[in-house]
């Protein structure tokens, strides 16, 4: 299975900041150390260009983040502190996602060890999210002709308002060309949440039982009204209970029949699957140091990874 991953996909944050930076690179070693991956599955991205970022993107604020001028408010929205090593992350991870999306299309099946950055908006970055990769990768895919619809399955605890805002949710489907499905918390954040083309809110406490019998309810439905040529799938961990941002109470069991779920809903439809990152913010306790937070959340983002190697007939054998 063909990953994108670059180091500079983790940048400085300052002490005790609440986003788990090295889960990145944790997520490498642990695929890598497991067998998951091979190092020649690696695809080692650039920097995004700037008229790829046009696709989603206002020159505004693609300005302000490359100069640094983004407001105060704009910057406690965005949730992470404007620097030039986040604008170049965000830009490496951009161009991680369109490579993978890109290597789905070709193998069947794809990642990116990073991405789903779904809340960044064209105008501004919310969230924890500065660039919203899944737009730009596929506009980018559309404009280059390699697909022509696609579906977003979106299972962070989060709702992908940023996604749905851009694509414009069920007011555009299908003249759009890509549909929007989330499945997230109905009280937690974002607090507006524009329209997807099919959003599923799911009640605080919502274990496995219910969360897998909703999923396998819904996901079938959407794969076969969005007629897909690629499925992005974003697999945030943040709805594991316990998660600091979380309000779900799935077990890691339940995590994995999840991911297992999608992979194998998606391959038996015969379309193309990339894989995300999105959300996990793991703790063990209030005590959980910023090394060991990050280690947990990027044991858990390495489930969707494991699961879809295994569906796929794809793992490698441990170095």
């Amino acid at each position: 299975m063909r990953v994108s991953y670059h180091p500079g996909y983790v940048v400085p944050l300052p002490e005790k900041h609440a986003f788990p930076m090295g889960k990145f690179a944790a997520l490498h070693e642990i695929l890598l150390a497991e067998g998951v991956i091979a190092p020649g599955d690696i695809m080692t991205p650039r920097e995004a260009e700037r008229s790829d970022l046009l696709l989603a993107h206002t020159p505004r604020y693609l300005d302000a983040l490359a100069t640094g001028t983004l407001t105060r408010q704009e910057e406690r929205r965005m949730g992470l502190p404007q620097s030039p090593a986040l604008w170049r992350r965000s830009r490496l991870a951009v161009q991680g996602t369109m490579n993978a999306c890109l290597a789905a299309v070709h193998d069947g099946l794809a990642g990116n060890l990073a991405g789903g950055t779904h809340h960044a908006h064209p105008d501004s970055g919310r969230g924890f999210c500065v660039l919203n990769d899944v737009a730009v990768a596929l506009r980018a895919l559309r404009r280059s002709g390699w697909i022509r619809r696609a579906l977003v399955v979106d299972l962070d605890v989060h709702q992908g308002d940023g996604t749905a805002f851009i694509f414009g949710g069920e007011r555009a489907w299908p003249a759009g060309g890509v549909y929007t499905f989330s499945m997230h918390g109905a009280k937690n954040y974002p607090f507006h949440k524009p329209p997807s083309t099919r959003d599923v809110a799911l009640p605080d406490g919502t274990d496995d039982a219910a969360y897998l019998a909703t999923l396998a309810h819904h996901l079938p439905e959407v794969i076969a009204e969005a007629d897909p040529d690629l499925v992005v799938y974003l697999a945030g961990v943040d709805v594991i209970a316990g998660d600091r941002f979380g309000r779900i109470s799935l077990t890691r069991e339940g995590l994995a029949a999840r991911d297992r779920a999608v992979a194998e809903t998606v391959r038996q439809s015969g379309v193309p699957l990339c894989l995300l990152l999105s959300g996990g913010y793991a703790t063990r306790g209030e005590r959980a140091d910023r090394r060991t937070s990050a280690y947990d959340t990027a044991d858990l983002h390495a489930t969707v990874f494991r699961e879809a190697a295994a569906v796929y007939g794809l793992r490698q054998s441990a170095a």
